[in-house]
């Protein structure tokens, strides 16, 4: 049996590799926390999802820039491939759906893609309409797969001025769908502001928040 001292080393090893934009060393460990037998949500959560985190902080401290943001989301996301096909669905049933993508003028994902990786293995169906997304085409893919939850996400300031559209555009079509926003501009009161049902800081969050906007009494 793997000791806590030794897991907790693995996530660690993970979760510093991302940082330091090593994607041999992520894969490697990714396998290895695999082998050890460490669940492979806690490898994403406490791996992945915490190195991005920490890179998160250097980029908005201007420590990091666009070239370091790339590759660590190259050693994210290949870490991501080894995790992936192992995480558990909580349920085997659809917990729900959800229509995500990054607003027309951002073409910033890598947070948008941890937010998708973390609602399908929490059991979501997840229709994945990327970055640079044209407005109208949220409306018109809800009007296709009458998704429960459509989540918008943006990393620029310029970029997330379109949000409020969008919701507006979306609510005129389906006023029932809920509206989830995110990204590193935006906070709780702004996603009030513009009109948006629900916010979340990270990935995690962003499940958890989905959740909670379903069970609310209609």
């Amino acid at each position: 049996m793997v000791s806590e001292e030794r897991i907790e080393e693995i996530l660690m090893g993970i979760r510093d590799a991302v940082v330091s934009y090593d994607e041999e060393a992520c894969v490697q460990l990714c396998k290895v926390a695999l082998k050890r037998g460490i669940d492979a949500y806690e490898a994403v959560i406490r791996g992945l999802a915490a190195g991005m985190d920490i890179v998160g902080e250097l980029y908005a401290k201007k420590e990091y820039f666009v070239p370091e943001l790339l590759l660590c989301s190259d050693a994210l996301y290949a870490g991501l491939d080894i995790l992936r096909p192992h995480l558990k669905m909580e349920e085997a049933e659809i917990k729900g759906r959800l229509i995500i993508g990054v607003v027309e003028g951002d073409i910033h994902d890598i947070g948008k893609n941890l937010v998708k990786t973390m609602f399908e293995a929490a059991g979501w169906e997840v229709y994945d309409l990327g970055k640079d997304v044209k407005l109208d085409r949220f409306v018109q893919e809800q009007q296709r797969i009458n998704a429960q939850v459509v989540g918008l996400s943006a990393l620029m300031t310029t970029s997330m001025l379109a949000m409020p559209r969008v919701i507006e555009m979306l609510r005129a079509e389906d006023p029932n769908v809920k509206i989830m926003v995110g990204g590193a501009p935006l906070t709780r009161d702004i996603a009030i502001q513009y009109g948006a049902d629900g916010y979340a800081p990270d990935a995690v969050a962003a499940v958890q928040e989905a959740i909670k906007l379903l069970e609310a009494p209609q």
